[in-house]
């Protein structure tokens, strides 16, 4: 009952992104707001950790199987893609190394920021 309960609340943090994506006209994925909704309120307290975590938990450690459908549906449109291979490949590596990049510039810069922020609780 308790992941029943769980997921529940994910689901709804989703549905509600799913309702501010119609009623915000930014090219922003209902994923991405529901993803913010749920930082949000883990962040505030006003959602304990305790209340998602047994799920989150269990469908991290399942989400390799979510990609076999995109597989799939790779594999079936392989007809489409094989006249564009160089293109896309090249896409797919640019975009990679682009986000891996900025991703570890990010965590360097709150690593530093947090070791800063240390540094200064231990001086006062």
């Amino acid at each position: 009952m308790k992941y029943l309960r769980q997921f529940m609340i994910i689901l709804l943090v989703s549905f509600v992104g799913e309702l501010l994506k119609y009623a915000i006209p930014l090219p922003v994925p209902a994923s991405i707001y529901g993803l913010v909704i749920l930082f949000i309120l883990l962040e505030t307290g006003v959602l304990k950790l305790d209340a998602v975590k047994d799920t989150a938990i269990f469908l991290i450690e399942i989400m390799p199987l979510m990609f076999i459908p995109a597989g799939v549906g790779l594999i079936e449109s392989w007809g489409d893609l094989s006249s564009m291979l160089v293109e896309v490949t090249v896409i797919t590596v640019v975009s990679t190394v682009l986000v891996m990049g900025v991703s570890g510039k990010v965590t360097e810069l709150v690593l530093k920021h947090s070791a800063r922020k240390k540094g200064e609780t231990k001086d006062e």
